[in-house]
């Protein structure tokens, strides 16, 4: 008998002429190919079957086991869609830590100057003015909104009443029909005596650690502006 001669050859280099799936496609494999046969299922009774009393009802009524709803809602609901993601805690950049200082670029103090006192677990980072320096009063911003600069300073240990829950806004009631037609003549919300207590306390943390560093409570005044030719990606803050 004359040996088969193999449809793959080796090239010099140890490299085979014909890939995987060409020798697939030669050697017609995809014919010979196993299809499982799904295992049957067992159909799950829907139905019970009920005597009921009574010449002319026919002695037995096939019954649903689960009850269809007898009102049915008038829009759609939207349902959630499934989603494997986790929530992650916000990566804080390498150039931000616990007493930088950094530039505000959003908000009512936009171009104002800040020290930063921690990252907040809802990943928003907490800053201050302080408030008794530049007026910048115990705030949350996003780190993608500040430019975060070189100088630092060392914060003491700071309350722990410093939470998410200090910006909790509360929730406005509700109107009826005659109240809608009403003027407001509700005065505006004012700051509490609780957070404003909470700011003269870290007012008095922080306000000796920046003074300590020379020059630093005048730069804290000071608002940062951008003039003709200069450009903050060329800048070193």
């Amino acid at each position: 008998m004359v040996a088969h001669k193999p449809r793959n050859s080796m090239l010099p280099g140890g490299v085979p002429k014909l890939s995987r799936s060409a020798v697939y496609k030669k050697r017609a494999l995809y014919k010979r190919q196993k299809v499982q046969v799904k295992p049957a299922v067992e159909e799950k009774a829907t139905h019970k079957t009920k005597t009921v009393q009574g010449e002319k009802n026919g002695g037995t009524r096939e019954v649903p086991l689960q009850r269809q709803p007898r009102f049915y809602p008038t829009e759609d609901s939207k349902k959630p869609l499934n989603n494997r993601r986790k929530v992650k805690p916000t990566k804080l950049r390498s150039t931000i830590v616990p007493g930088s200082v950094v530039i505000m670029l959003a908000g009512s103090h936009r171009g104002k100057r800040a020290v930063v006192l921690k990252q907040l677990p809802s990943g928003l980072l907490l800053v201050t003015g302080p408030y008794k320096i530049n007026g910048v009063p115990l705030r949350r911003v996003d780190q993608a909104y500040v430019i975060a600069t070189s100088t630092s300073v060392e914060l003491p240990a700071l309350p722990d009443t410093l939470t998410d829950a200090l910006f909790k806004r509360k929730a406005k009631p509700t109107k009826n029909e005659k109240e809608m037609f009403v003027e407001n003549t509700a005065e505006e919300p004012k700051i509490s005596a609780e957070k404003i207590a909470l700011q003269k306390e870290v007012d008095a943390l922080v306000v000796p650690a920046v003074k300590s560093v020379d020059m630093l409570q005048s730069y804290l005044r000071s608002v940062f502006t951008l003039r003709k030719g200069q450009y903050p990606h060329e800048m070193k803050f």
